[in-house]
């Protein structure tokens, strides 16, 4: 049977070009179980304050799919913080302030819902469509999530503890722009700073490099 034209044109296109025109499904929306910091690659241990700190990027589309919006497509990366306070007493966080510093030096802040909407609209406009060879008609992109569904993704993933209790572990993820960087995780790190024990003192800094979690993944694909 000689091939329709339709169907030669189709064997052309990569298959990540049309899984990007589908609907994403198959996620639950849960956040994954909390394990203590120390269980991940890229992790900070006080051992004198009795704290670790992890971060966690979702930087694949299998890892990324628990959400409802495909942050990374539009230059937003998911990092998942784990705090572990494996002391007698709560620690703040407050007044806490986590920085995504980039391979230049650069300081980016944590993004609010708001920030996110108004990057995927920007993006939505700038191009939304992939050509396709003839007599294909051109792959429409999925269009910019609603607000509402942003929202939803930060109701239930966000990280929000204020107070870290003694011998837990809380998680949960930040989201931060980084769509003007090639690649975002080389060499940047992730900064932690004004983090209180229970009398108000400030605990020392953590510094939390992303080249851990990159090499790690890197010696599981191997």
């Amino acid at each position: 049977m000689i091939e329709s034209r339709m169907m030669k044109a189709l064997r052309t296109i990569p298959l990540f070009l049309l899984w990007l025109a589908l609907p994403a499904g198959g996620s639950s929306h849960t956040p994954p179980p909390v394990q203590p910091a120390t269980s991940f690659a890229a992790v900070e241990v006080h051992a004198d304050e009795k704290v670790a700190i992890a971060a966690e990027p979702y930087d694949t589309r299998e890892k990324a799919a628990i959400f409802r919006v495909d942050y990374l497509s539009h230059g937003v990366m998911p990092i998942r913080l784990i705090v572990t306070n494996n002391g007698d007493r709560p620690i703040s966080m407050t007044e806490a302030r986590i920085l995504f510093i980039t391979a230049a030096g650069d300081n980016i802040q944590v993004a609010e819902p708001e920030d996110v909407e108004r990057l995927m609209t920007r993006k939505e406009r700038e191009g939304g469509t992939i050509p396709l060879p003839s007599p294909l008609p051109n792959i429409k992109l999925k269009p910019a999530a609603s607000i509402e569904e942003i929202n939803k993704d930060f109701d239930t993933f966000e990280y929000n503890a204020l107070k870290v209790e003694p011998h837990t572990t809380r998680a949960g993820f930040l989201f931060y722009d980084v769509s003007g960087l090639d690649h975002p995780l080389e060499g940047a790190k992730l900064h932690l700073r004004k983090l209180r024990d229970a009398d108000g003192n400030e605990l020392y800094y953590f510094e939390i490099p992303f080249d851990k979690y990159l090499k790690s993944k890197s010696s599981q694909m191997n």
